[in-house]
């Protein structure tokens, strides 16, 4: 069985919140080309998705054919809103979680479903927690950073609390990665180089801030592998051994709460995570259905030829389980 853990959803209509404070900076939803629509945000074209991101039965069509056996959803980061009023950006986080539960109800078991929150107010997204899992979601996708703010900010301290004790495990996503001002080229390069970053910066903070130590049952999983935690890793060891221990264990001890997702598109590195973290740590996925996602789902991990059964079974769907705490 192959699960996609990294998939995204946009619904195909959103509300009109033009008269909330925010104005036209909500995303909206512009009818392009047949089956097509364009994310509109503050007038401009954030981005042109297909019929994918919300067609159940495109969806299925998709997962058939490049045999996917379930797929775990969550929203396009740009839909968490963290830039707006809480309570308007909570209004907004239940209607596209609705739409994420409408795939989850109508799939036949093959969707397991992620939410979002506003998570710029802390107490208010962990007051969310309860209801979400009494809904039947299985976690919670949040972005590598809240409006420029660090995850490992104290402020965030109480979802993180809340997080732990309802059992939710967490989805990290790379999310409007700073620096952008440097990146010389392709108008792509903030998804290209600033996303990766994003994930080792998130990866990295959440150990060196302290937040994983005070919350030890965090299950906490980062898109794009993880990106260049791996290699940053040794280095954070290497200075807590002779610069400063700044917390009571070894840096490295801590990433049995992490897990990462294998969209790096080279088996080479995939290998090398594999050898870093163990195939119990790692668990497919494409980026379904933008326009970098890996086709098909698990390509680079299939040309990875020295796997034993155990590793490409935990690969493919075991460590997916084990994330969302499901049975197959």
């Amino acid at each position: 069985m192959l699960i996609d853990v990294h998939t995204h959803i946009v619904p195909e209509r959103l509300p009109d919140f033009s008269n909330r404070p925010g104005g036209n900076r909500w995303p909206t939803m512009e009818p392009a080309d047949p089956g097509c629509c364009r994310v509109m945000i503050a007038g401009a074209n954030f981005r042109t998705v297909t019929d994918q991101c919300w067609s159940l039965e495109r969806r299925l069509e998709d997962m058939n054919r490049e045999g996917v056996e379930r797929q775990v959803i969550s929203p396009m980061p740009k839909l968490f809103s963290y830039w707006f009023q809480p309570r308007d950006t909570l209004d907004f986080c239940r209607y596209v979680n609705e739409d994420v539960l409408r795939l989850v109800d109508t799939g036949s078991g093959r969707f397991y479903g992620l939410a979002q929150v506003p998570l710029q107010d802390p107490e208010l997204a962990a007051r969310e927690l309860a209801s979400l899992k009494a809904q039947g979601f299985h976690g919670v996708e949040i972005g590598s950073n809240v409006d420029g703010k660090s995850l490992a900010d104290p402020m965030f301290l109480p979802f993180f609390a809340e997080a732990e004790a309802q059992g939710l495990p967490l989805f990290v996503h790379a999310l409007d990665p700073s620096g952008t001002e440097r990146f010389i080229g392709s108008p792509f390069l903030e998804n290209l180089i600033g996303f990766p970053q994003e994930n080792t910066l998130a990866a990295s903070t959440l150990i060196t801030g302290g937040v994983i130590e005070r919350h030890p049952g965090l299950r906490v999983l980062f898109s794009h592998g993880g990106s260049g935690f791996a290699i940053v890793l040794p280095r954070l060891d290497q200075g807590w051994r002779t610069m400063e221990p700044y917390l009571p264990r070894e840096p490295s001890s801590y990433i049995s709460n992490f897990y990462f997702d294998t969209l790096l598109f080279d088996p080479i590195a995939i290998r090398f995570q594999i050898e870093k973290f163990g195939a119990n740590r790692l668990m497919v996925g494409s980026d379904y259905p933008f326009i970098i996602r890996e086709i098909p789902p698990g390509k680079a991990v299939g040309e990875i030829h020295n796997l034993t059964e155990a590793e490409r079974a935990a690969l493919h769907s075991r460590t997916c389980l084990e994330f969302l705490g499901v049975e197959a």
